[in-house]
Order: C-alpha cells, then structure tokens, then sequence
C-alpha cells in the first residue's frame, strides 16, 4: 500500500563522485517496503513538478527508516544533495513490485547505480548469495554487500577485482547459480537476459527508466514486452506500476 508523506532527513553523505547516500524517516513507507521496490521523491522548487524515482538501498522497518542511494543527474537531485540532517522531504512510496525472494542459490548483480537495491535483497534471501558489483573506478556499498554475501567486483578500468563487466567476473570466478537477479543499465541486463536463457536459469531483472507519475496512469515509462499487457493492450509494460522487477522472458531488451 503506498503512501505520500514528508519524511524527516536522519543523515545524508557523499559515498562516490556525485553519489550521496540519505537515510530518511518515515512513518508507514519502511513498513511496506520490499527489497526492489522505489520511492518517488519531489523537489521543492514549483518549477519541477515531477517526482524523482529512486530504488530503494536499505530498510529498517522496526524504526521506520529507509536509505536511498542515489546519483546526482540534474537540478532535482542536485537539490536533495544539499538536504541536511533535521530537513525533510516528500516521497510516495513504495512503488512498484520487489524481487521474489527464493531459496535458490543466487547471483545478485548490481552495476552502478543499479548496486544499491542489491543490499536489502542480500540481507532478506535465505540462500547462498553471490554479489557480483559492477563499477565504472569509484567503489561504494562494498562493506554492506560484503555483510550480506560473498562479494565479487569489476570495474571497468581494473583498479579492483576484475577488469571489464560483471559477466566478466562471472567467467573468471567460475560462478554459477540456480537464479539471478538484476539491477542496471540496459546493455548490463541484455547480457544478463541472454546469459541466463543460454543457462536455462531464473532471471529477475529491474529495469531503470526515466519516469513521470511513477504509479502507471501516464504511460511514460513503457517497455516491450512478449504479451499483450491488459491496460494498453499492446507490447507494453509499464515499469513503474507492472516492475520495475520482470521475470527476464516476459520482456525484451
């Protein structure tokens, strides 16, 4: 059941260049969150009135916190890069649906900023779980994925763990797993997609995609997929209200 609210900033800090991590208080959303799921967050300048989507990283739900971990891109997220302890800010969420949680043993594969959502999912499978984290050089929520699982790194210019992507790390690591879940740029979950069909293995994916209303009433944030969806009825899911999470055969890439 998602909520709108003004939560209160418990603390903010910079974890990588333009990269800001923000632990928010809340009074229901915490509470209803799961591992996946995202929060649209709104500016206060009249100006924008689009929300923000973005994933959610950690949730605390007996103390009613959340963390999200987010990249700077524009004036909207430069703006809650300035908010500061005591301050608050107006979020909806949670939005949309989470990753199933299996006992399988399982792949968690991150790149970018598609890393954050890994860490509550580690923390909440029953399972083996494998952490494969994807980064451009800077490094960041390394201690928290390494409490969570075994951590295994790339970075695309082989300052640590493996150089190149993180199919890369897979293949030099001699990894393997019953089920995979996703979070990344597009031409990351295409390899992944097809990885995985090649394996005959689950796949969970979670699509990152600009958005407007981020609950599924404007039809912003579209992708294709392999059956007619019921409210267009065409090709199309939208990823804020029928994902962000997809089964990685239901969708295409």
């Amino acid at each position: 059941m998602k909520s709108r609210e003004f939560a209160a900033v418990i603390e903010q800090k910079k974890i990588a260049t333009d990269t800001y991590s923000m632990w928010i208080q809340t009074e229901q959303i915490a509470k209803d969150a799961r591992p996946g799921q995202f929060i649209s967050v709104y500016t206060k300048d009249d100006s924008r009135m689009l929300p923000r989507p973005i994933s959610i990283c950690e949730i605390d739900r007996e103390a009613g916190k959340l963390r999200i971990v987010y990249r700077v891109v524009g004036q909207g997220t430069d703006e809650f890069s300035r908010l500061q302890a005591g301050d608050t800010i107006e979020i909806l969420g949670p939005l949309g649906n989470g990753f199933p949680l299996k006992e399988k043993k399982a792949f968690l594969m991150g790149g970018g900023i598609g890393v954050p959502p890994m860490v509550q999912l580690a923390k909440e499978l029953d399972c083996e779980v494998q952490i494969i984290a994807g980064y451009r050089d800077e490094l960041f929520l390394t201690e928290e994925l390494s409490a969570a699982g075994k951590l295994y790194i790339a970075t695309e210019d082989g300052s640590a763990g493996t150089k190149g992507n993180v199919m890369d790390a897979i293949r030099e690591n001699g990894l393997s797993a019953d089920i995979i879940y996703a979070c990344g740029p597009k031409p990351m979950l295409r390899a992944i997609k097809a990885y995985a069909e090649e394996n005959n293995i689950e796949c969970y994916i979670s699509m990152e995609e600009k958005m407007a209303c981020g609950i599924g009433a404007c039809l912003a944030c579209v992708c294709q997929s392999k059956e007619v969806d019921e409210h267009t009825h065409v090709h199309n899911k939208r990823i804020c209200k029928d994902g962000p999470v997809f089964l990685s055969t239901e969708v295409e890439l």
